[in-house]
């Protein structure tokens, strides 16, 4: 984790997990796009390497007793962040499995901060998985930011070393979806900080 007093605390979260997936090059392009911005304390999280189990916690969530170590880990860092990127593909109108089981893990942990997307995929660049999302976020206390970073027909953006080139329109939103997240994450700290 990239460390900064001064800098928000926000975790990009890789959300495909599939051999040959897209979405690496992407995140990979983000998280470098972020840094050259500034102003974030990164904590990145690919799913593919946590190889979080498919949901094994005997008691709900909300009562925050965890009996096994990697849900301890996520819960901790989950907590530290202060806002969210999700960086996720659209399968079959919806987004993937391993996004849904890392969201479910918690509770409290999830609350009372920001979510910015970087969506991608075919003619609808990830827009619809990004609306289906949204009901589950609202469940766990999160604001969905509005302004998003959407790619449409994201394959001819992978060039052959495998790196995501993006469109001057996709690195334009970069900044416009940071700074929203950044106020909703300033906006969303005293409530918070009141609730403890």
């Amino acid at each position: 984790m990239e460390q900064n007093d001064d800098s928000l605390k926000l975790m990009i979260i890789i959300a495909s997990t599939r051999p040959g997936r897209v979405g690496l090059p992407v995140g990979t392009w983000f998280v470098n796009h972020v840094r050259e911005q500034g102003g974030f304390e990164i904590d990145l999280v690919d799913l593919a390497e946590m190889k979080l189990p498919f949901m094994d916690e005997p008691n709900h969530p909300r009562l925050r007793q965890y009996t096994h170590q990697h849900t301890k880990e996520w819960s901790a860092r989950v907590d530290a962040a202060e806002a969210f990127v999700f960086v996720m593909p659209e399968y079959n109108y919806g987004f993937n499995a391993p996004l849904k089981n890392a969201i479910d893990y918690l509770l409290q942990e999830w609350q009372y901060k920001p979510v910015g997307f970087v969506t991608y995929g075919g003619i609808a660049g990830g827009t619809r998985a990004l609306q289906l999302i949204k009901p589950v976020l609202t469940a766990l206390k999160l604001t969905a930011v509005t302004e998003a970073v959407n790619i449409p027909f994201v394959a001819q953006y992978i060039n052959e070393e495998d790196r995501f080139v993006p469109s001057e329109a996709v690195e334009r939103a970069v900044p416009t979806m940071l700074k929203e997240l950044t106020r909703w994450a300033n906006t969303l700290k005293g409530m918070r900080t009141s609730g403890k």
